[in-house]
Parts: C-alpha cells; sequence; structure tokens
C-alpha cells in the first residue's frame, strides 16, 4: 500500500489556479507541494501505525455488527466509564493526547463505522441514529449499564442522540458543539437575541465555509472517487479543514500527515460521508446534564442561550485558546471539563437513603 502510495504521489499532476496563492480559496499550492514532498520522502507510516496497533483495542459484538474500540481500562473496576466519539474528517486519534490523562476511568474510544480503523460494513450506510444505537449496544456488551459521553462534531451529534435514547444509561454529556443541524432547523421566534444572532452567523458559516457539506450530503459517491484515487487530493480536502478549523500550530506535517494516511490506508474517505449523507433525526430538547466546553477558534462556537435551547445546560466553560479539533489542541482543558460532566453524572444518581440508627424500646419509652 505505502509503495503504491509514493508511486501515486511521485506522479500526482500539480494544478494551478487563479487563487493558487489565496488560502481563503483552499490549500495553497505551496503548501500541498511542502506536504507532499514530506510524504514521499522522510515520512514513515509504519511508525505511527505501529503506534496506533499499541492502543488497547478490542472488537465487540454490537446487534447484528462489530464494533472495534480502543477500550482502556482503569486499575478500578468501578470508576467512572466515559466514552469519547469523534468527528470528521479525524478519527480515534482525536483523543490519543487525552486518553494519558484518563488513566483512573474506563475509556471507551469507537472507532465510528465507516471511519479509519472501523471494520469494513459493505453495504451498510451509517447514519448518525444508526451509529448510536451500535454504540449503545456494544456498551452493554462490555458491561457497562451508566456512562458519560464526550465528543464533537460527528460525535457531538451521535451523542445527543445516545442520551435521548437511552437516558437510563447516560448520565451526562460533554460536548465541544451543539448538533449542526439545529441550526437548520431552530425557531427564531422562541429563542434569545444573542442566539438569534449565531443563527445569523451560522448561515454566513454554512454560505461561506460549508460547501463541503453540500457535496458531501448529496453526492458522496463521485467525490468520494475523486478523493479515494488520488492522494494529493486527499490530502487537500483534509489539510484544508484540519488548518482551518484549529488554532495555529496544532499539527505538526507529520502529523497531519498520519490523520490524512489514516483515511487512505483504510480506504475509509467515501463510507465517512455517510453520517452527511444519511437522514438524520434529532430529539428536541435532551434532558441529560451537559458540559458545553466551547473553545476559542473553533469554526462555530454556540453562546449559552443557544444550547439552553435544546440541551440541559449546566456548565458552560470558555477557553481562550483551541479549535475544532479540542482533545487534540487542549488535552489538558478537555480532560478538565469532561471530568466536570463526569461529577455531574455522579450527582445527578440517586443517593441511598441513609438507615436510622437501631433504637432500643428503653430509648423509646
Amino acid at each position: 500500500m505505502i509503495d503504491d502510495l509514493r508511486e501515486r504521489l511521485r506522479r500526482t499532476r500539480r494544478v494551478t489556479t487563479p487563487w493558487n496563492a489565496d488560502h481563503m480559496r483552499g490549500i495553497t499550492g505551496t503548501r500541498l507541494d511542502e506536504l507532499l514532498e514530506r510524504w514521499v520522502n522522510g515520512y514513515d507510516w509504519s511508525v505511527h501505525e505501529r503506534r496506533i496497533a499499541e492502543f488497547p483495542w478490542v472488537t465487540v459484538r454490537a446487534g447484528d455488527v462489530e464494533l472495534r474500540v480502543i477500550h482502556q481500562r482503569s486499575a478500578s473496576p468501578g470508576a467512572p466509564v466515559v466514552v469519547l466519539l469523534h468527528g470528521w474528517p479525524d478519527s480515534v486519534l482525536r483523543f490519543e493526547r487525552v486518553l494519558p490523562l484518563l488513566a483512573d476511568m474506563n475509556v471507551v474510544v469507537p472507532a465510528l463505522p465507516g471511519f479509519p480503523f472501523a471494520i469494513p460494513l459493505e453495504g451498510s450506510a451509517m447514519s448518525v441514529n444508526k451509529i448510536a444505537e451500535i454504540i449503545a449496544d456494544a456498551l452493554a456488551e462490555l458491561g457497562y449499564a451508566r456512562y458519560t459521553v464526550s465528543g464533537g462534531d460527528v460525535g457531538g451529534t451521535v451523542a445527543e442522540i445516545l442520551a435521548a435514547q437511552h437516558p437510563d444509561r447516560v448520565t451526562a454529556l460533554h460536548l465541544t458543539n451543539i448538533a449542526p443541524l439545529r441550526a437548520l432547523t431552530a425557531d427564531r421566534a422562541t429563542l434569545a437575541p444573542d442566539a438569534v444572532a449565531y443563527l445569523d452567523r451560522a448561515a454566513h458559516w454554512f454560505r461561506t465555509e460549508g460547501g463541503y457539506i453540500a457535496e458531501q450530503s448529496t453526492r458522496p459517491n463521485t467525490l468520494a472517487i475523486a478523493l479515494g484515487d488520488s492522494p494529493a487530493g486527499l490530502a487537500a480536502w483534509i489539510v484544508e479543514k484540519l488548518e482551518s478549523w484549529s488554532d495555529d500550530s496544532a499539527f505538526t506535517p507529520d502529523e497531519l500527515l498520519t490523520w490524512v494516511t489514516a483515511y487512505w490506508a483504510t480506504g475509509t474517505i467515501g463510507t465517512s460521508f455517510a453520517t452527511y449523507a444519511e437522514p438524520a433525526r434529532l430529539p428536541d430538547r435532551i434532558a441529560t446534564p451537559t458540559v458545553l466546553s466551547v473553545f476559542a477558534r473553533d469554526i462555530k462556537p454556540e453562546p449559552r442561550s443557544y444550547a439552553e435551547a435544546f440541551l440541559n445546560i449546566r456548565d458552560y466553560v470558555e477557553h481562550s485558546a483551541g479549535g475544532h479539533f479540542a482533545a487534540w489542541e487542549q488535552p489538558e482543558a478537555y480532560a478538565a471539563d469532561l471530568r466536570r460532566a463526569v461529577q455531574l453524572g455522579d450527582d445527578s444518581l440517586p443517593k441511598p437513603i441513609a438507615a436510622e440508627p437501631n433504637r432500643s424500646f428503653a430509648a423509646d419509652a
């Protein structure tokens, strides 16, 4: 696979446009050339592949399919359980820097179906609703009855659905954004003024930055061929998002190439579009106690009033640094906010009723 990749990269036909140096029109020609040169000469996928393989992977039966997850167990069997859900265009690698900070918890990081490192599901398009049910089944198979769910992007939408479908299992949510689809259906008449202003900002973002959503949701087949057959095209499509959606210097060149190679090596760019192309059903409101982490350089950070229209926001935490891939960019801050959610979940559990002290007949008398 690597030999074929390098040969394709060596034969890349450079494409120029009138905006080749304008980063506002996509990745620049100079930046792409730098990355492609590194990909051919110097980058060693095998080093990263071995590191990824050393995660505590397990395969779990989930209904009629199998789900591959990283299952990092705590030394204490009764430790809290947290479920970390990644988004697009990333993978479980989003949480690589957070895992060492959660050694005292039982952590489950599913490779979402259709994404890198997941078990291929031939002919099965995965909606966010279907993914949520698969994860619920897998967690039950692992023996976890109660857990906190954390995520953003696609993973955040799955987390919302999971909490709505299984309020008896999800004790708390930790999110870095609200499901983007809500911005398309929100009733402005019921929202606070700053929430309405947010919808205007979000609409502007969709018009100026959301072209990829239109293509992935309406013509996934066409795009999958273009990106699945061209490593240069795949890198241009993914790196543009990784760099523009994150804070400054969030990724080294080799880290960018590792996240891109994960898609190339697993052949999952086309199947990762399913969560955009398949219809989603979102609950109107979710009662689960929620911590919302807002990172300053994220693409569409929501005000508290907007989030409260859909979620039971118990803690709204604003961070001055970090972007869309916050678990990677600001792992300590992310882990701290996740722990706030875990505590919320603990507080929401029924407290045992203290037994009255034994009383003697003499005392009664």
